[in-house]
């Protein structure tokens, strides 16, 4: 085929593109960073393996990354592939991703059955959340399924100044409160908040504070600052009320917090309940969010 460097093809149109084989006019396309992980060759070798039974794809979401960068998935006619690519305002694509698509459409249709707010004080970011792996890097897990990973973007970034304190960070410091009434039924703290870019896997949930609630449903706030929490086991709270500080403990590379519901007080043996909110909303990857007034 031959190469048209000049033409550059536009997200809306990126589907059809893919299927006709238009490979190399997409991967000129790409940042010089993504053509470092694979040659044209490969990628051109890689696209019609994956074409092949394909008839059509189908633009299933697309959904703001940052301020410049949005994200597109399309599945294919059959829902059994999808295709992830992010475009910036220019149509340079960073990022492209092709994968058997995954859904667990009988845990999706299940939610909670208390309504929850999302236990924050003023407009964040949802990072991760959503009903597929693209958009919620957690959905392939169902102890995490449909966890949010929430942070503060001002200006397109999570940060001020040095990405190494962790007090740049926005989110940092920043009130956590519980999302709906409840009884703290586990509070675990004093583990010294990361630097930023480093991680700790071996206590992955860091400081942390879960609370039940009626109807066996447990909500958990992780990655809390050291020292930050303001509640004990066996205390009732009330919705909105102050729980802790955002930090960075945990499995946490940067100041965020960690939100889910489940059916169980261990995590890791309960499974994941997708969150009714009240005012009937449900926030995805790229959402800006704000604190519920009733």
């Amino acid at each position: 085929m031959k190469e048209r460097q000049d033409i550059k093809v536009t997200p809306e149109d990126f589907g059809n593109s893919f299927l006709n084989g238009e490979f190399s006019v997409i991967y000129h396309q790409t940042t010089e960073e993504f053509k470092q992980l694979a040659t044209i060759n490969k990628f051109i070798e890689y696209g019609e393996s994956f074409n092949y039974g394909v008839e059509t794809y189908n633009l299933e979401m697309s959904t703001n990354l940052n301020k410049n960068i949005k994200q597109y998935i399309w599945l294919d006619s059959k829902r059994e592939k999808v295709i992830s690519v992010s475009f910036d305002e220019d149509n340079i694509i960073h990022g492209l991703s092709l994968a058997p698509f995954v859904s667990y459409p009988e845990s999706d249709r299940q939610y909670t059955q208390n309504t929850y707010i999302m236990p924050i004080k003023e407009e964040w970011f949802v990072f991760w959340g959503g009903t597929n792996q693209f958009i919620n890097y957690h959905y392939v897990y169902d102890d995490q399924r449909y966890a949010y990973d929430l942070i503060i973007i001002k200006d397109g970034q999570s940060y001020k100044d040095s990405i190494n304190k962790n007090e740049n960070y926005y989110a940092f410091n920043k009130e956590i409160v519980a999302p709906t009434d409840g009884k703290v039924v586990k509070v675990l703290d004093g583990i010294e908040d990361n630097v930023p870019g480093e991680m700790s896997p071996n206590q992955p949930e860091g400081n942390c504070v879960i609370i039940e609630h009626k109807n066996n449903e447990y909500s958990m706030l992780a990655h809390l600052k050291q020292n930050s929490i303001l509640v004990k086991v066996g205390e009732i709270v009330q919705k909105g009320q102050v729980i802790g500080l955002c930090g960075n403990s945990g499995n946490s590379s940067e100041a965020h917090l960690h939100f889910q519901v489940m059916n169980s007080l261990d995590y890791l043996n309960g499974k994941s309940i997708r969150i009714r909110f009240e005012g009937d909303h449900e926030p995805i990857q790229g959402d800006f969010i704000n604190p519920f007034k009733s």
